[in-house]
């Protein structure tokens, strides 16, 4: 009996997936729901195993607002707000990461003025361990 592997294709487009709905801060059961499906097949989409039709695709990529085309870039910028980080960059791969959003979320629950020490706590930081 044949193994089946998902294409390649389909690999990259459940990657992309992943990665923009984990930047988006979405689970995959809230983004079942939104699409009306269990996050086991959102599992299955972000795995390869089953393949995204072009109407489920479009659905998904209003839900993650990002376009259709972005879902089949190997090494896909995130584009968010306008902006575009490259996906193998090491401040986005943190930013993935739990600690990265734990973190991240934990940041802007902050006043803008305690933010703004911890900047400048952070730089400092890093200037007197550079100076050494």
């Amino acid at each position: 009996m044949p193994t089946f592997s998902p294409d390649p294709i389909d690999v990259t487009v459940g990657s992309n997936l992943r990665r923009f709905r984990q930047v988006a801060g979405i689970s995959q059961s809230a983004l079942g729901g939104a699409l009306g499906v269990t996050f086991q097949q959102i599992q299955k989409y972000e795995r390869g195993t089953n393949r995204v039709s072009a109407s489920r695709l479009q659905q998904i990529a209003d839900v993650l607002n990002v376009k259709v085309s972005d879902f089949f870039d190997g090494e896909k910028a995130i584009s968010t707000h306008g902006g575009a980080l490259p996906a193998n960059d090491p401040l986005v791969v943190y930013l993935l990461t739990a600690e990265g959003r734990a973190l991240n979320r934990a940041y802007w629950k902050l006043s803008k003025a305690l933010r703004h020490h911890i900047i400048g706590l952070a730089e400092s930081l890093e200037f007197s361990s550079n100076a050494k």
